[in-house]
């Protein structure tokens, strides 16, 4: 940046970075030129042809290598600007650009510095929006859910009552969305802000913390979880926390989706220098035909829980952003509808 800036200060330079490489190059050029002179003019006074080639080739070689040096060093803002970008694109961070350049790289980095800070401004902006949106939806769908409630409890003459049900059941399904969409929103946001790192992830201890999170779930549709652990730890380019939250959903789902007092199975394996972790339980299943629809956003393929527990569409696409994004990938397999399901994360 030093041959950049000092380039700069010169008058004739400053405003044009083509200049910049095209004064390199001509001083580049004639340092061979020059230096054949002075070897001429005050070298040997018999300088023989040969002797004459030889310092031309070497001057050559000497001014290429220094002028490609100094090329090099030239371009280090395109570099800087680039890394930038990218440093943005991967961990979110806005960077420390020059911006008093008055060349075509110099109005690149502060367009870039100004494009990054706009575009960060709304990302923010619509960060908030939605978050206060979601907000106040909620709290007006919870005051319609606590009247139909009351109206319950009043115990009204039909059909009064079952209008009420119907509210209250409506209503439920949109908090279930809300805290679906507030939750994709704050792992959003962790994402951006998380950058993978290789560390030893205790598998054994995973698992345990696991089997605690979903013990309520269990106990309340008598569910079994069954887990076979068999690699006790393994390095992962994710942080255990976020991988248990990911397991934690896919539980989550197969629980929804599993017939009270059935089992569901965790196994923990690595075949082939991968680590595969599989959530395979005895439910409702689906048409292996519909296994990648299954991921997408706001899904048309979600169904109600054996329990009538209300799907938001969200929690597999958020497992399979999470896994993706920590150099893994996410599979879904069934035999069929009733043939229950297998869910596969593999490292």
């Amino acid at each position: 940046m030093k041959l950049y800036q000092s380039l700069s200060s010169v008058g004739f330079l400053k405003k044009s970075y083509a200049f910049k490489f095209l004064f390199v190059a001509f001083v580049g050029i004639h340092i061979p030129l020059i230096g054949i002179l002075f070897y001429v003019l005050f070298g040997s006074e018999h300088a023989s042809p040969v002797s004459i080639l030889i310092w031309a080739l070497i001057l050559t070689l000497l001014a290429t290598g220094i002028t490609l040096l100094v090329l090099k060093r030239l371009i280090f803002p395109i570099e800087l600007a680039s890394r930038s970008l990218l440093s943005y694109q991967k961990k979110r961070e806005i960077p420390l650009l020059p911006v008093d350049y008055k060349d075509e790289a110099g109005l690149l980095m502060r367009h870039i510095l100004e494009m990054i800070q706009s575009n960060e401004k709304f990302l923010n902006e619509k960060q908030d929006m939605l978050y206060l949106l979601s907000h106040d939806l909620k709290t007006f769908t919870t005051n319609s859910q606590s009247l139909a409630q009351f109206i319950i409890d009043e115990n009204a003459a039909e059909p009064i009552p079952q209008y009420a049900k119907l509210i209250h059941e409506a209503t439920t399904q949109q908090l279930n969305f809300i805290h679906g969409f507030i939750k994709l929103l704050k792992i959003q946001d962790e994402l951006l802000s998380i950058e993978p790192k290789l560390q030893r992830v205790s598998l054994v201890e995973l698992n345990n913390q696991l089997a605690v999170q979903v013990s309520q779930q269990t106990q309340l549709k008598k569910i079994k979880l069954v887990s076979e652990i068999l690699v006790n730890d393994y390095m992962l380019w994710i942080d255990p926390d976020l991988l248990l939250r990911v397991l934690v959903n896919l539980v989550d789902n197969a629980l929804k989706f599993s017939h009270p007092e059935s089992e569901i199975n965790v196994v923990y394996q690595v075949k082939n220098d991968q680590l595969f972790i599989s959530i395979q339980d005895h439910g409702l299943g689906f048409e292996l035909k519909n296994s990648s629809v299954l991921f997408e956003k706001f899904t048309t393929e979600k169904k109600m829980g054996t329990a009538n527990e209300y799907p938001t569409g969200l929690g597999l696409y958020l497992c399979k952003t999470v896994v993706e994004k920590h150099k893994g990938r996410i599979d879904a397999t069934s035999l069929g509808k009733n043939q229950g399901a297998t869910f596969t994360i593999v490292f």
